[in-house]
C-alpha cells in the first residue's frame, strides 16, 4: 500500500493543488512551531541552560536526561556544573544568549506561545482550505507576492529582528557579558518599556528619535557598529555588527518590495524583465520562460530547491568563518554538527532541484511552443555540453586522484623529497591565497569603515581566544589543500555531470526516442528495449544521488581534520596553541593511505571505544548504521527476478500448510527496489559518519 501511495503521490497533479498550497503551507507551519514548541519546552523542563549561561566555556550544553530503565542512565554525561545528561550539539543555547533569553521561565513561556501559534496555523490551514480556497490566479500574480515577499516577509521581519535585538539582545548580552549575574538583570519588557534603563547603557538613546529626523545617524554609531571581526568575550560576531546589519538590510527589502509593478503603472514587471534578457547567441533568450514558470510548479520549485540548496551550502561556510552567536566558535561539538547538517541539507536541495527539473521536461515541457529560447537553445546543445563535461570529469578525476597515488607511490618506495607536498615539490594555491590575502587588506583599502576583516579565516589578525579554547584563527591553505579542492572539483562535476544529463536527456535520446511518453521513471529491457537499464531521468536521480554522497562526505571529513588540526585546540597562559591533532592535516592528508590511517582510523578510537561510557549510543549507531548501509547492498547489486523467484517459493510454503493470501504477492519493480537501495545507503552512511563525528568531537572537543 506504502508503495502505491509513493508511486501515486506524483501524479495528483490537477487544480486541487492550488487549493492545496496555502492550507499545506498552513499546516508546514504548524508543524515548525509545534517542533520549535518542544525544543523551548527541553530548554526549560530538562536543560541546563541558566548554569550554562554562568560559563559557557566550561559547562556543556545539555537538554535531555535518560531515565534509569535498564541501565541507560550511563549515556547521562557529566557536562560541567554538576549536571548529568546528553551533551547537545545544535546551538541552541547559543541562539537563546543572542537573543536575551537568562531564564528557564523565559524558555517556558516561548513555548506556550509557540503552541498557540501552532494551533493559530491549524485554524488558517483548515481556513485556507474549506472556507477560503484561493484560485490559480492568486498565485500567478508574481509582482504582489514578490513585494509581498520582499517587503513584508523579509523586510518587516528583519525590522522587527533588528528592533528586538536593539532593544533586547543589546542590553542584556551587554550585562551578561560584564559578568553579571542573570537573575540581576532587568527583564527585556523592562528595557522596552523603560528608555532610561538603555540609555544608561547607550546615552543615545536619550535623545530619541530626534538624530534620525534630523540625519544625524551617527548618534546611533554606539549600538549600530561597523566592527568586523569577533568579540573577544564570545567569540562570535559583534552583536552590534548584526542588529546594524538587520536594519541595513530589511531597508534594502523594503525599498525591494516597492520595485514591482501591481495596481499602478509604475514598477517593473516580471515577464518584460525576462524577455529583456536576450544576448547576441541566445536566440529568443528568456521568451515563454514566464509563462513556463507561472503554470508549472516543478520549474518554479525546481529552481527554488536550487538557489536554497545551494544558499544552505553557504550558510554552512559562513557559521564557522563567521560565527554568529555568542560562544559558538568555542563548542566545537556544535560547530562540526551546524557544518555536516548544513552541507547534507544543501546536497539533498540541489538534487531534489534536477529531479523537478526532469519532472518538469517530461510532464509540462511543450516543445511545440518553446522554439530558439534559451531552453530550447541549450537542449539543441545537450550533446556537445554533456561530452565536454564528461571530459571535463574524466580529466579532473584522474588528474587530481593520479595527484594522490603519486605521493602513496612515492612514500611506499621511501622518496618522500618527490611528493607533493609543502616540505618537497610544492603546489601552493596561489589564487586562493591571494583571495585571503585582498580580503585580509581590506579594512585598510576597500572597506576603510570596518576595523577588521569580515572573517578571521581569511589571515592578517591575531587569534581570538575564549576561556583557554580557541575560537578561530587565521586559516593557513597549502598543498594538502590544494590536492583536496580538487577532489572537490572532480565529486562535484560528475554530480553536476548525471543530474544534467537527466535533465537534458529526460524526454528524448539516440537511444531512447520516446522517452517522454514513457514518463518520469520506467524500468529497462522492455520488448525490443534491451541494454536500456538505469536510463529513466529518475535512474539519473538515482545515480546522482551517489555522487552527491560522495560530494559532501570528502567536505565534511575534510572539514573535520583541517579543523582539529589547524585551528580548533587549547592556549596555554604562556600563549602557546595546541591544536586537537596537533597540525598533522598538512603532512597526512597528502596521501589516500594518510587519509585512512590518520583520519579514520585514528579518529575513530572513540567511538569504538565508548562501550561502557556516555558515549556508548553513538558506539551503538555507528555499528547499526553500517548494517543498515551494508543492508542497501543487498537491493542494490540484486536484480527484480532474483526477489520474484524468492517470493514464489515462499508462497509455495504457505499453500502447502493451507495459509496463502488471496492475493498473489508481487517483488519490488526495479526502481522500488533501487528506491530502498538508496534510501538505506544515504540513511546508513550518514548516520555512520553522525556517530563517529560527534563520539569523536565530544570525547576530545
Amino acid at each position: 500500500m506504502i508503495w502505491f501511495l509513493s508511486c501515486l503521490i506524483p501524479r495528483l497533479e490537477s487544480s486541487r493543488l492550488t487549493v492545496h498550497s496555502p492550507a499545506t503551507l498552513d499546516r508546514q507551519l504548524s508543524i515548525i512551531f509545534l517542533w520549535l514548541s518542544g525544543m523551548y519546552f527541553h530548554g526549560a523542563r530538562f536543560s541546563n541552560y541558566e548554569a550554562w549561561l554562568s560559563d559557557p566555556t566550561h559547562i556543556g550544553p545539555s537538554a535531555q536526561v535518560v531515565w534509569p530503565i535498564v541501565g541507560q542512565e550511563i549515556l547521562n554525561g557529566d557536562v560541567g556544573g554538576g549536571f548529568r545528561g546528553i551533551q547537545i550539539t545544535s546551538g541552541f543555547f547559543q541562539i537563546w544568549r543572542a537573543s536575551g533569553i537568562t531564564s528557564e521561565l523565559q524558555l517556558y513561556c516561548t513555548a506556550i506561545g509557540a503552541l498557540v501559534f501552532a494551533a493559530l496555523m491549524l485554524f488558517a490551514g483548515w481556513f485556507h482550505y474549506h472556507k477560503a480556497a484561493p484560485k490559480l490566479a492568486w498565485f500567478q500574480d508574481v509582482e504582489s507576492m514578490l513585494n509581498h515577499h520582499l517587503a513584508g516577509l523579509l523586510g518587516l521581519g528583519s525590522l522587527s529582528w533588528a528592533g528586538h535585538q536593539v532593544h533586547v539582545s543589546l542590553p542584556i548580552n551587554q550585562f551578561l557579558n560584564a559578568g553579571v549575574d542573570p537573575k540581576e538583570i532587568p527583564l527585556p519588557h523592562e528595557f522596552i518599556l523603560n528608555r532610561d534603563l538603555l540609555a544608561q547603557l547607550y546615552p543615545s538613546f536619550a535623545e530619541g528619535a530626534t538624530p534620525f529626523f534630523t540625519l544625524n545617524w551617527s548618534k546611533y554609531a554606539e549600538f549600530l557598529t561597523f566592527r568586523g571581526g569577533l568579540d573577544p568575550v564570545t567569540g562570535g560576531l559583534w552583536l552590534t555588527d548584526i542588529a546594524h546589519h538587520h536594519l541595513a538590510i530589511a531597508i534594502l527589502f523594503l525599498i525591494a518590495g516597492h520595485m514591482y509593478r501591481t495596481n499602478w503603472g509604475i514598477g517593473h514587471g516580471i515577464k518584460d524583465i525576462l524577455e529583456a534578457h536576450k544576448g547576441p547567441f541566445t536566440g529568443q533568450g528568456h521568451k515563454g520562460l514566464y509563462e513556463i514558470l507561472t503554470t508549472s510548479w516543478h520549474a518554479q520549485l525546481s529552481i527554488n530547491l536550487a538557489m536554497l540548496g545551494s544558499l544552505t551550502i553557504v550558510v554552512a561556510h559562513h557559521m564557522y568563518s563567521m560565527p554568529p552567536y555568542p560562544y559558538l566558535a568555542t563548542d566545537y561539538g556544535t560547530q562540526l554538527s551546524l557544518f555536516t547538517h548544513h552541507m547534507w541539507i544543501g546536497g539533498f536541495l540541489i538534487v531534489g532541484a534536477a529531479a523537478h527539473a526532469a519532472i518538469f521536461m517530461v510532464r509540462d515541457y511543450d516543445p511545440t511552443t518553446r522554439y530558439n529560447d534559451l531552453l530550447d537553445r541549450v537542449l539543441r546543445h545537450r550533446d556537445a555540453i554533456i561530452s565536454h563535461l564528461n571530459w571535463v570529469c574524466i580529466f579532473l578525476g584522474f588528474h587530481s586522484f593520479g595527484l594522490y597515488i603519486h605521493n602513496d607511490t612515492m612514500s611506499a618506495l621511501g622518496r618522500p623529497q618527490d611528493m607533493f607536498s609543502d616540505t618537497a615539490i610544492q603546489l601552493q594555491p596561489v589564487f586562493a591565497q591571494w583571495i585571503q590575502n585582498t580580503h585580509a587588506l581590506a579594512p585598510g583599502a576597500t572597506a576603510p569603515g570596518a576595523t577588521t576583516s569580515t572573517s578571521l579565516t581569511w589571515g592578517g589578525g591575531d587569534l581570538v581566544a575564549v576561556g583557554g579554547k580557541v575560537a578561530l584563527l587565521p586559516i593557513p591553505l597549502g598543498t594538502a589543500d590544494f590536492l583536496v579542492h580538487h577532489i572537490h572539483a572532480f565529486t562535484i562535476h560528475v554530480t553536476v555531470l548525471i543530474l544534467l544529463k537527466g535533465v537534458l536527456f529526460a524526454r528524448s535520446s539516440r537511444l531512447i526516442p520516446d522517452k517522454a511518453n514513457l514518463g518520469f521513471r520506467f524500468p529497462c529491457d522492455g520488448p525490443g528495449r534491451g541494454g536500456t537499464c538505469q536510463v529513466s531521468a529518475w535512474d539519473h536521480v538515482f545515480l546522482g544521488l551517489f555522487w552527491m554522497y560522495n560530494s559532501i562526505s570528502v567536505v565534511i571529513f575534510h572539514f573535520s581534520w583541517k579543523m582539529q588540526s589547524d585551528v580548533w585546540g587549547s592556549i596555554s597562559d604562556q600563549g602557546v596553541v595546541t591544536h586537537i591533532t596537533g597540525g598533522n592535516f598538512a603532512q597526512s592528508s597528502i596521501t589516500i593511505n594518510g587519509w585512512l590511517r590518520d583520519f579514520l582510523w585514528a579518529q575513530a578510537s572513540q567511538v569504538i571505544q565508548s562501550y561502557g561510557s556516555s558515549l556508548s549510543a553513538y558506539g551503538l549507531f555507528f555499528l547499526g548504521a553500517h548494517f543498515v548501509w551494508a543492508f542497501s547492498l543487498m537491493f542494490l547489486f540484486s536484480g527484480r527476478g532474483y526477489w520474484q523467484e524468492l517470493i514464489e517459493s515462499i508462497v509455495w510454503a504457505h499453500n502447502k500448510l493451507k495459509v496463502a493470501p488471496a492475493t498473489q504477492p508481487r517483488a519490488l519493480s526495479i526502481v522500488q527496489g533501487r528506491a530502498v537501495g538508496v534510501t538505506h545507503y544515504l540513511l546508513g552512511g550518514i548516520a555512520t559518519t553522525w556517530a563517529f563525528f560527534l563520539a569523536r568531537i565530544i570525547a576530545v572537543g
